[in-house]
C-alpha cells in the first residue's frame, strides 16, 4: 500500500471515527520575574477514575449488535471480528481479534462497555479505538457486547 493511500485512510477513518484535529497550544504567556521563594513539592493530580459501566446486564441482542458492528467497526476489525478489516494493515497496534476466545474471555463486559464507549485510552489501551459513546447510544453498546460474546464464544 503506499504512503498517500495509507494517508487517506487513516484521514478516511478518524473522520468517521468522529477524530478531532487538535490544534496548537497557544504560546505561553510572558511573565515577569518574581521573588525566589521555596520550591513547592510537586503534586501529581489523581487520574480521574474511569466512568463505570450501567448497572444490570450488560449484554443485549446480538443480531442488532451485528448489524451495528458492520457499520462501526468493521472497517477496522473486519465483518468477521479478526482484526483484519480494511484499514487494519494502517494501525499500530493491530485492532483486536474478536474471534480470539482466550483474549475475548479475558475481557469482562464492563471492560467491553469501557472500550467501546470512551475508546481504547480510557483503559490503558490504543487511543486509535476511537469512543463510539457519543454515537452508539447504551442500547446498541450492549447489543455490540452481545455480537462480540457470540463471535469469541464467550
Amino acid at each position: 500500500m503506499t504512503r498517500p493511500l495509507a494517508a487517506l485512510l487513516v484521514a478516511g477513518l478518524l473522520v468517521a471515527c468522529g477524530g478531532e484535529k487538535s490544534s496548537a497550544p497557544p504560546p505561553p504567556a510572558e511573565t515577569t520575574p518574581t521573588p525566589a521563594a521555596a520550591p513547592s513539592p510537586a503534586v501529581t493530580p489523581a487520574p480521574a477514575p474511569a466512568p463505570s459501566a450501567p448497572s444490570g446486564s450488560l449484554r443485549g441482542n446480538a443480531e442488532a449488535g451485528k448489524a451495528l458492528y458492520l457499520q462501526y467497526c468493521a472497517t477496522c476489525h473486519g465483518p468477521g471480528g479478526k482484526g483484519d478489516g480494511p484499514l487494519s494493515a494502517t494501525l499500530n497496534p493491530r485492532p483486536a481479534n474478536h474471534t480470539d476466545h482466550v483474549f475475548m474471555a479475558g475481557r469482562s463486559d464492563e471492560h467491553l462497555y469501557q472500550v467501546i464507549s470512551k475508546g481504547g485510552a480510557s483503559v490503558g489501551k490504543s487511543p486509535m479505538m476511537a469512543p463510539w459513546g457519543g454515537v452508539i447510544n447504551d442500547q446498541g453498546i450492549k447489543d455490540l457486547i452481545a455480537f462480540l460474546r457470540q463471535l469469541s464464544s464467550t
